[in-house]
């Protein structure tokens, strides 16, 4: 065997192990936290913790069933506000944008995507909370709504553009008006991805704390309506976590190990959806 051949392979072989050992440390950053969550919080989470309220300070017990309905009603009212811009955005540049003004979109909303999520808080409570006087559920779910905006865009823009150009011309070529081909043919051939995008935003912003402090603040009772204080998994954990009491730190974990396993849940259930999508399309 010549030198070339050895040393290319001992390189290929040297390559596939540094690569092999990055992926592996990877995916234990991820079970470290998982097992990490699930010693120190599994063991708390019972039937009284997603069905009753917080305990009065200091006392032992009780749970976060307000927290987990608020982080339900604040993704809820964050969808209905970013993704139909998101998505309307994301059809536009993929449809019907030019050079100019796409890259300028484009841009802009690269640009917003990496905003500090604590600077997007600091704007809601200027534009929302001080106007209103007080804090909300409206003003946290729009605060989350506008840090979708850009990954749904982004998302919806690249799974349009995956289908080919000849779906849209056979569309045309029958008779199709451009909106009618868009509508019936294109939407629903990315459906599968768009859907995806979608929950996978939602699962990036499940998370957000410095936003809600600026703008949802939090409450320790159920909250009705859309106009109060409202209680959230991420600050009750960080509320939870720089508290005095050991059984808030308890609870902080199961609390965390609840939130970690709700994106672990929406992350897979979007992916096995892509994953069919994807497995139908080649059949």
């Amino acid at each position: 065997m010549s030198p070339r051949l050895v040393w290319r392979k001992s390189v290929s072989v040297m390559m596939l192990s540094l690569t092999g050992v990055c992926a592996l440390a990877g995916v234990s950053v991820l079970l470290f936290i998982l097992g990490y969550l699930l010693w120190y919080g599994g063991k708390y989470i019972n039937w009284d913790f997603v069905t009753q309220l917080p305990k009065p300070v200091g006392e032992t017990g009780g749970g976060m069933a307000n927290a987990i309905v608020g982080s339900a009603k604040l993704l809820l009212l964050a969808a209905l506000t970013g993704v139909p811009v998101g998505f309307f955005g994301g059809v536009y540049l993929s449809e019907f944008g030019g050079k100019t003004f796409a890259f300028l979109v484009r841009y802009t909303t690269d640009l917003l995507n990496g905003v500090p999520s604590i600077v997007m808080g600091i704007f809601a409570y200027t534009v929302v909370v001080l106007p209103m006087r007080h804090f909300s559920t409206l003003a946290g779910g729009l605060a989350l709504g506008v840090m979708m905006i850009p990954i749904a865009v982004r998302s919806t823009e690249e799974f349009l553009r995956a289908i080919p150009t000849a779906l849209r011309e056979g569309a045309l070529a029958l008779g199709a008006s451009k909106w009618k081909t868009i509508v019936k043919v294109v939407i629903p051939a990315a459906a599968g991805g768009i859907v995806t995008g979608i929950m996978l935003d939602l699962a990036r912003v499940a998370g957000e704390t410095a936003p809600l402090i600026f703008t949802s603040f939090n409450n320790r009772f159920w909250s009705s309506g859309w106009n109060q204080p409202i209680a959230s998994l991420p600050v009750m954990i960080y509320t939870y976590a720089l508290g005095p009491y050991d059984d808030w730190h308890r609870q902080a974990w199961a609390a965390g190990l609840i939130l970690l396993l709700l994106v672990l849940a929406a992350n897979i259930v979007a992916r096995t959806v892509l994953a069919r999508r994807s497995t139908a399309r080649e059949m």
